[in-house]
């Protein structure tokens, strides 16, 4: 986890957090064996927060072959991706190129969350349009997230 808003809000939900390594100020890149590493040492099925692409702050983001890495030690230890997309088309230019990451996860048939703002790259800024997407592994699954069982 790296931006101040995700602590305030699991702060605020008294849901409680801790960070993985990320940037690497010696590199001025991306700690991936750091990475790698916290998440392995994350209790079994914990949620992940990862940023889909453009990543706040740092703007760094893995690369294709990292991510596979991490989606393979995600799967292993049983932690749900939670992806923050706030920012896609902005790393590569291209909306679709942007969503790789999550369709990785997707294409695994992993179950994911994935909260998307579209104020930034739709420049909605000022109505904080976003949404939630939950990608559930079977129909029970999905009932029990549905917003109608709640």
């Amino acid at each position: 986890m790296s931006v101040g808003n995700h602590k305030n809000i699991f702060n605020d939900a008294r849901v409680p957090w801790s960070e993985y390594r990320y940037y690497d100020p010696k590199t001025v890149g991306l700690d991936f064996d750091g990475m790698i590493a916290d998440i392995k040492a994350a209790p079994d099925g914990s949620f992940v927060l990862l940023h889909g692409c453009a990543h706040n702050p740092t703007g760094i983001d893995p690369t294709p072959e990292q991510w596979e890495k991490i989606a393979d030690v995600i799967q292993e230890k049983n932690h749900i991706p939670f992806f923050d997309v706030a920012y896609q088309g902005f790393a590569s230019g291209s909306l679709d190129e942007d969503a790789s990451s999550v369709r990785l996860f997707a294409a695994r048939g992993m179950e994911l969350l994935v909260a998307q703002s579209y104020s930034k790259n739709l420049g909605l800024y000022a109505e904080r349009v976003g949404a939630i997407n939950v990608l559930c592994s079977s129909a029970d699954a999905a009932v029990r997230c549905s917003t109608d069982h709640i």
